[in-house]
């Protein structure tokens, strides 16, 4: 199990700051700590167990095989998301939300073919072929795909989850989310509804050291879900040719 951010660490990070009151949402009352000076201060408490809560039910996912897609598109918090996905090997978004991303994954399939293609023409001397005129086209059209799509290029099947900063920024993605029962987790500020998310962690959505604090903590708990994964195949795999070994024996 992952070691959870201490106090002062979410502190020092300012994870309780909230929005100004006057932009809160009601049903965040729960999460809400005190007001000082007219903002709305998180309780850091909740958020410690909500981390872990989602953190945990994050690993076991992660641990059992499936994906976890990672969405942010907010200057704050894209690149810190998007190198921690590609650590953990998950797909992630921090481009622009293509519509219809989860509810029309099919499509999204086909794009992402596209590009494939693409560079199998590359490969294959085609695309040389070409004029240059239509190269230069080929070549923006791959570029514009990669942008929006290469990292999710891997993600053959719908993800078994969401992992959202900010989800009335996320609000198109949290919806598809919820159409096809995919559960969500989230960071939530003040200014959200928390009954949208599966699994909320009530924090500072705005920061970068606060969402780089709590992408840490998630992350830690999935490096350590996917090495027990990793370490068990190995096992079993070592089991199987010491089986294989014994029956030649015979």
């Amino acid at each position: 199990m992952a070691n959870t951010p201490e106090i002062q660490q979410l502190l020092d990070a300012g994870v309780h700051f909230g929005h100004l009151t006057r932009k809160w949402n009601p049903n965040m009352a729960p999460y809400i700590y005190m007001e000082r000076n007219g903002i709305h201060i998180i309780d850091l408490q909740k958020t410690q167990r909500k981390l872990q809560s989602a953190t945990d039910a994050m690993a076991k996912i992660a641990g059992s095989g499936r994906k976890i897609l990672f969405v942010a598109t907010k200057k704050q918090g894209k690149e810190i998301v998007g190198e921690t996905a590609k650590a953990l090997n998950m797909p992630y978004i921090v481009e622009r939300w293509p519509g219809g991303m989860l509810t029309n994954f099919v499509t999204i399939r086909k794009a992402i073919k596209k590009m494939t293609n693409i560079d199998k023409m590359k490969e294959d001397g085609t695309f040389n072929t070409l004029s240059k005129r239509e190269r230069l086209q080929v070549d923006r059209v791959r570029a514009k795909l990669e942008k929006n799509l290469g990292s999710i290029a891997d993600m053959s099947r719908l993800p078994a989850a969401l992992f959202v900063v900010d989800i009335l920024r996320e609000h198109i993605a949290v919806e598809e989310a919820r159409t096809l029962g995919i559960p969500v987790f989230a960071m939530v500020d003040t200014n959200s509804n928390p009954n949208l998310v599966d699994y909320v962690i009530p924090a500072n959505d705005d920061a970068s050291k606060s969402i780089a604090l709590i992408m840490n903590s998630v992350s830690e708990g999935i490096k350590e879900a996917l090495s027990q994964r990793k370490a068990e195949k190995e096992k079993a795999g070592n089991e199987k040719l010491e089986k294989a070994a014994a029956k030649v024996a015979e």
